[in-house]
């Protein structure tokens, strides 16, 4: 029996190359439908868990499309994933990944069997129980550092125990200890905290899935000077994402602000006018205009003019030249006035009293319903018997 995966599960794969773009590790495969691309090389790209994902050679030619599950050669035993890519763009991928000893690729063995994936799903249920003991022993053992994900091998031989450490640590009896517990190969792998968070997942402030958890694979150092370029508040706690670092999306649009920065005026320069001196107030990169004050350090007689138009006046001042005013010739001032959002609204109309019942209506409202309904009976039943009576004579 052969086990494919399903279009549209949890791990955002599906067959025949179509896949989410917003998975980290996916790959498009738009190489998938020319003729003879799988028989081009016998390399393959399988993908475990998470961030995890190896190249093997398909050495028993196997018929290997995207999305099938396979058992490949592991130390010790084997491994248990899926394949996400064949072909051309598979040698492609070794080479960005620079594997460039022979014993780093190994093999693929078989398709997997129905006990291969029994024994996988075993092995991943017991994931989340080994990370919660593992925490105890090495919280046991007194040692500075933090174990964050634990992943078994598809055959269960074998563990991998991710950590964070500031500092280096020794976990020799750790390992000791470890395998004694779960009796399994232990395998230790320090990770930061950015790859701590693209492993457990999350949402940012931004309403969004974390960028490091779905499309991001490698992560580039960020400074506080991206934030400075775009002229954000040097906030820590706004500044920070998830894994108490500063956030990788400030770097998205600094190359964009660093551009647009050279066409504004230097901050330090003064606009001498015959007017008078105007100091920079604030800028507004992206859309490239400039508010000046009279004043260093208070917001008096603001003016907003255009980086063209203060960089002129820069260089009238270098010549020895002033203008009239800072605004150019022809504009007209125009006064911005303060919005008042209550203007036209009625401030006494929560004060209004309210209607008072009428006494006769309250005496209505406290009568019994069940009375009244007697009492309606009862007339109905006079007006009868007032009627026969009538009849009769």
């Amino acid at each position: 029996m052969k086990f494919t995966l399903a279009t549209g599960c949890g791990r955002g794969l599906c067959r025949n190359s179509c896949s989410r773009s917003d998975h980290q590790l996916n790959v498009y495969d738009w190489l998938a439908d020319v003729p003879d691309n799988a028989e081009s090389t016998d390399l393959v790209e399988v993908q475990f868990k998470n961030t995890r994902k190896g190249y093997y050679h398909n050495v028993n030619g196997l018929d290997l499309k995207k999305g099938d599950w396979v058992a490949v050669e592991a130390n010790p035993g084997h491994d248990i994933g899926v394949v996400t890519l064949t072909g051309r763009l598979a040698a492609l991928q070794v080479k960005k990944a620079n594997l460039k000893s022979a014993d780093d690729i190994r093999r693929v063995y078989r398709f997997a069997k129905e006990s291969d994936m029994e024994k996988y799903e075993e092995s991943k249920a017991r994931e989340h129980s080994t990370m919660i003991e593992s925490r105890q022993i090495a919280k046991g053992l007194g040692l500075q550092m933090k174990i964050g994900d634990v992943e078994y091998q598809g055959d269960g031989n074998k563990a991998i125990f991710y950590y964070i450490a500031d500092e280096r640590v020794d976990f020799r009896q750790l390992i000791k200890d470890l395998a004694a517990a779960f009796h399994v190969r232990i395998e230790m792998k320090q990770i930061g905290a950015r790859q701590e968070a693209g492993r457990i997942g999350g949402t940012g402030p931004c309403g969004r899935e974390l960028c490091c958890a779905t499309w991001m694979k490698n992560f580039s150092s960020v400074s506080t000077l991206a934030a400075r370029y775009q002229d954000i508040s040097l906030n820590p706690q706004k500044l920070a994402g998830m894994c108490a670092k500063l956030k990788c999306c400030l770097n998205y649009e600094v190359d964009n602000y660093m551009e647009a920065g050279k066409k504004m005026p230097p901050r330090d320069a003064v606009l001498e006018t015959l007017d008078g001196d105007y100091y920079l107030f604030k800028q507004d990169i992206l859309a490239g205009i400039v508010t000046y004050s009279t004043d260093k350090r208070l917001a008096a007689n603001l003016e907003t003019i255009t980086a063209e138009r203060a960089c002129e006046i820069i260089a009238m001042n270098k010549r020895g030249e002033k203008p009239e005013q800072i605004q150019p010739e022809g504009a007209h001032r125009t006064e911005q006035k303060p919005v008042d959002l209550l203007d036209g609204a009625d401030l006494t109309r929560f004060d209004k009293a309210k209607k008072k019942k009428k006494k006769g209506n309250r005496q209505r409202d406290n009568k019994d319903p069940h009375r009244e309904k007697a009492g309606n009976r009862q007339d109905a039943r006079q007006k009868g018997d007032s009627a026969d009576k009538g009849k009769e004579q």
